[in-house]
């Protein structure tokens, strides 16, 4: 509990760190709710995490989050997810920057799983510091018997 308790902390105090950052800055945190589907089941999906450019759009992130069944929100799994990222920036001055990512999930409750995710979506900067996330995020768990996809619809905000 102690490392979760960690990992969450580095996690939602990164944006303070990215904070300080200039306006034209590739780092920016993020928090969304995300509706979808897991094994045939409705879920939640709510979490926050950060993501920085590292060279012309190629980047990375790390997020934590919380996914359970909308019928019972007690029955959920934590989901730790470093990825890699890539930004399509056409324009340095554009506020709608599309983007995909991809990586490694951790899946835990009393035991762990693991799982590889993609997707991708936009993020639109509707101010210097605050914009708007869309994203489309599947987590495929891996050594799985039947359905293994937690397909999701993102929307949440980002912060720089």
């Amino acid at each position: 509990m102690k490392n979760l308790l960690f990992a969450a902390s580095l996690i939602f105090f990164l944006p303070v760190f990215v904070a300080g950052q200039d306006q034209n800055s590739r780092a920016q945190g993020y928090a969304f709710i995300a509706p979808g589907n897991s094994f045939g089941t409705s879920t939640l999906h709510f979490g926050g995490g950060g993501e920085c450019d590292l060279y012309k759009g190629l980047g990375f992130g790390v997020e934590l989050g919380y996914m359970a069944p909308t019928k019972s929100l007690r029955g959920g799994i934590g989901i730790l997810s470093p990825n890699g990222r890539y930004a399509f920036r056409y324009f340095d001055d554009s506020k709608l920057i599309p983007y995909i990512t991809a990586g490694y999930s951790l899946l835990f409750r009393s035991g762990t799983a693991n799982a590889f995710n993609y997707g991708g979506g936009v993020d639109y900067w509707f101010a210097d510091k605050v914009g708007l996330k869309v994203e489309f995020r599947d987590h495929l768990v891996f050594n799985c018997r039947r359905d293994c996809h937690a397909y999701q619809i993102r929307l949440g905000f980002s912060f720089r």
